[in-house]
C-alpha cells in the first residue's frame, strides 16, 4: 500500500483547505471522504449562499467565540479575513460583503467555493478519494503512522489509485482530523472524529447541538406558527436571572422558536437545560420604547382612538396573527371601547408587549444543528500548529474541535483557517 505524507479525514471546509495547503507545498497528500462528494455541508450554508467569513476586526471576531476565542488568536494571525478573500478570489470565486460584515460568494452559490476547493487539491497533486469511512487510526507507540479504511462500492473522484472495495490501510507522516461535528449528519458529519480521537485518548468536551431552534411550553408559538418577527429583542433567563440578549429577528414553529437570534441565544439554553436548570425566554416586541415611553404612546392611542373596540386599536400595534395572543394573555376584552380601558389594563398591556415570557423545555436534535458544540479538548492541542499534544503527527481542524461561535461567518472562517494552519503545517513538516 503506498505511503502518503499527508493524510486528511474529511472532505468538508477543513479538509479541503487542509488539502490545498499540503499539496501546494510540495507533500504527498490524500483526502479522504466517507460521502460520495465532498463539501455537502458546505453547499448548504448560508441557505445555499456560503457565508464564509466576517469583515470585523480580529478582537471581536475572537469574541464571537467565548470562552475559547483566544485558542484561535494565533490562528487567525496567519490566515485571516482578507486572506480568504484574496484566496477565494484567486481560486475564481471574488466576494461582496453584505449587511453585518459578512461575507458571500459574488454569484451567491455555495457550489462555486467547493468545486474552487476541490479544483486547487486536484490541480496541486492532491489524491481524493469518496466513500471511505476511517474505522481507527494506525498508531505506534506515540505517533500516529496511517489509518485503517472502509471502502464502500461508490466510484471514486480523482483518484490515482485502483478502486478495490474492502478494509484497506492508507499509511503517512501525519494525519489531519478534519471530519466536521455532529451537525446534519445526513451531509456526513456524524461525530467520527470524536471517536477516533477518543481512541488516542484525546478528551471529548461532551457535545451537543449549538445555533438550533428552541422548544417551548404552552399554546403560543404553535398558534404563532410562521409568524417573523423582526426588530425586537429576545433575552435568555436562567434560574430567573437574564443571561444574554439580542436584537433582531426571531420566527415562530409549531414547536417553539426559531431565526437569527434564537439560534445565536440557543447556546446558553442548551447549557443551560443540560444542567436541569429552568429557562425562559423573554421577548420585547417594542425595544425602541422603555416602560415610560411606551405606555405615553399607549394613552395616546386609547384617546385619539377611544371609541375603537381593543382588537381593532391592536391593528396598529400588532401583527395580526398576534392579536387574539394578546387578547387572551391580557385578559383585556376585545369588545370593550378604548376609553374604557383602566389604568390596571392599561399596565398588563405595557407588561405583556415588553416581556411575552415563553418557557424552553428543549432543543432540536443534531439533524437540525447548524454546528456542534464540544468536541476535542483544545488544551491538548498546540495552538500554533494545532497538532496533538498526546500523538506526535496527529493535528486537528474545523469543526471537530471544541470551538463555536456565533452565526455570520465566524464558524467557517475558523475552518478555514485551521485547516490552512494544519495543512500547511503538516505539508511542511513532512516533506
Amino acid at each position: 500500500m503506498k505511503k502518503y505524507q499527508v493524510i486528511i479525514i474529511g472532505g468538508g471546509a477543513a479538509g479541503l483547505m487542509a488539502a490545498v495547503q499540503s499539496a501546494e507545498v510540495g507533500a504527498d497528500t490524500l483526502i479522504l471522504e466517507k460521502m460520495k462528494q465532498p463539501g455537502r455541508k458546505l453547499r448548504i450554508t448560508g441557505k445555499g449562499r456560503c457565508n464564509v467569513t466576517n469583515v470585523t476586526s480580529l478582537s471581536d471576531f475572537v469574541e464571537h467565540f467565548g470562552a475559547n476565542g483566544k485558542f484561535l488568536r494565533q490562528v487567525f494571525t496567519r490566515f485571516f479575513t482578507e486572506d480568504l478573500m484574496a484566496f477565494l478570489h484567486n481560486m475564481g470565486v471574488p466576494t461582496i460583503v453584505e449587511r453585518g460584515g459578512r461575507v458571500f460568494p459574488a454569484s451567491g452559490d455555495a457550489q462555486d467555493v467547493v468545486d474552487g476547493l476541490v479544483r486547487q487539491a486536484i490541480d496541486h497533486g492532491a489524491d481524493l478519494q469518496t466513500g471511505m469511512t476511517v474505522n481507527r487510526l494506525l498508531v505506534e507507540g506515540k505517533r500516529v503512522i496511517g489509518v485503517e479504511v472502509q471502502e464502500s462500492s461508490v466510484p471514486k473522484q480523482n483518484t490515482k489509485t485502483e478502486h478495490h472495495p474492502g478494509l484497506k490501510r492508507y499509511y503517512a507522516d501525519s494525519v489531519i482530523i478534519a471530519t466536521g461535528g455532529a451537525s446534519y449528519p445526513a451531509t456526513g458529519s456524524t461525530g467520527d472524529g470524536y471517536r477516533l480521537a477518543e481512541s488516542v485518548r484525546h478528551t471529548i468536551i461532551p457535545i451537543r447541538p449549538a445555533l438550533v431552534p428552541l422548544e417551548t411550553a404552552g399554546d403560543v408559538a404553535p398558534r404563532l406558527q410562521g409568524l417573523s418577527l423582526r426588530n425586537v429583542t429576545a433575552s435568555v433567563w436562567v434560574n430567573g436571572k437574564k443571561q444574554a440578549e439580542a436584537m433582531g429577528e426571531l420566527l415562530f414553529t409549531h414547536f417553539g422558536l426559531s431565526g437569527p437570534i434564537i439560534l445565536s441565544l440557543s447556546k446558553y439554553a442548551v447549557d443551560a437545560l443540560c444542567m436541569n436548570r429552568k429557562v425562559a425566554f423573554s421577548i420585547d416586541l417594542k425595544p425602541a420604547l422603555d416602560y415610560t415611553k411606551l405606555d405615553g404612546r399607549l394613552l395616546r392611542d386609547l384617546d385619539e382612538h377611544g371609541k375603537q373596540y381593543f382588537r381593532t386599536l391592536l391593528k396598529s400595534l400588532l401583527p395580526r396573527k398576534l392579536i387574539p395572543v394578546c387578547i387572551d394573555y391580557t385578559g383585556i376584552p376585545p369588545d370593550k371601547r378604548g376609553h374604557q380601558i383602566t389604568v390596571g389594563e392599561r399596565k398588563q398591556l405595557r407588561t405583556w408587549l415588553k416581556d411575552i415570557r415563553l418557557d424552553i423545555t428543549g432543543y432540536r436534535p443534531f439533524e437540525e444543528a447548524i454546528i456542534t458544540a464540544g468536541g476535542v479538548d483544545t488544551r491538548e492541542i498546540e495552538p500554533r500548529t494545532l497538532a496533538s499534544r498526546l500523538v506526535k503527527g496527529l493535528y486537528f481542524a474545523g469543526e471537530v474541535l471544541d470551538i463555536q461561535a456565533d452565526t455570520g461567518g465566524y464558524n467557517l472562517q475558523a475552518a478555514f483557517s485551521t485547516g490552512w494552519v494544519a495543512g500547511r503545517q503538516c505539508g511542511s513538516v513532512s516533506k
